[in-house]
This record gives C-alpha cells, sequence and structure tokens, in this order.
C-alpha cells in the first residue's frame, strides 16, 4: 500500500492556501502592531507634556 498517494492533489493545495492565508494575516498582524507601537513611543513625550503642563496650571491656579 503506497501511502504518498493517499492525500489528493486538492486537499494539498487547500492544506498550501490555508497555511499560506495564515502567514499573509500574522504579517499583516505584525505591520499593524508595528505601525501602532510607533505610534505610542511618539506620543508618550506629548503626554508627559500636557500631564507637566496640567500640574504647572494646577500649582499656579490657573486650572
Amino acid at each position: 500500500m503506497d501511502l504518498r498517494s493517499a492525500i489528493e492533489v486538492e486537499t494539498l493545495l487547500k492544506i498550501v492556501l490555508g497555511l499560506v492565508v495564515v502567514w499573509l494575516v500574522l504579517e499583516v498582524l505584525g505591520a499593524v502592531l508595528r505601525i501602532t507601537t510607533a505610534f505610542f513611543r511618539l506620543l508618550t513625550p506629548v503626554i508627559g507634556l500636557v500631564i507637566v503642563i496640567l500640574i504647572v496650571l494646577w500649582l499656579l491656579d490657573r486650572i
């Protein structure tokens, strides 16, 4: 009995297609996470500056 021919070509193609789709989804998610991380890295100093300004305004009784 030859086990190599037990799987049909269409089934193998479906498996390969599924793996390629999973790979592409992981690549897209990785790109989105990189963009999000870069955005928050740029946003962190701005948040710190806003907090400092709010504290100074509160100490000067402007708020």
